[in-house]
């Protein structure tokens, strides 16, 4: 029963980086146009978030079709176009919504889990 166990574990730390993984790329492109490898890099250096680039790229495709950002190839330096990707008035909007529900979030949350990692730290 023990492996049935973990599985259970893992899937809900991957259902919970799921539901955030939408705002976190969204918001790595606030700042201006970025192509997919300067996504991963800025999740990561922002905040120590590793994402692997083959989960990146759907959240990209839905986030283009809802109108959320916009995408255009441009030929580079080292030889092969680079599709960047750049948040539209929409996706920006929609990514201050998530921003703000999340915060709201986490404070719910921390008030309902705080007592009980106190609880369990004496």
């Amino acid at each position: 029963m023990q492996p049935m166990a973990q599985d259970a574990d893992d899937n809900w730390e991957r259902q919970v980086r799921k539901g955030w993984l939408e705002l976190a790329i969204l918001s790595s492109l606030w700042s201006g146009r970025l192509y997919g490898l300067e996504i991963l890099r800025q999740l990561e250096e922002a905040s120590d978030l590793v994402v692997a680039e083959g989960t990146v790229y759907p959240v990209l495709s839905r986030a283009r079709a809802e109108g959320l950002v916009k995408a255009e190839w441009e030929e580079s330096d080292s030889g092969h176009p680079r599709k960047y990707y750049t948040l539209t008035a929409a996706g920006r909007r929609r990514t201050l919504a998530m921003a703000r529900e999340a915060i709201a979030l986490i404070e719910q949350m921390k008030r309902l889990v705080n007592p009980l990692l106190k609880e369990a730290d004496q």
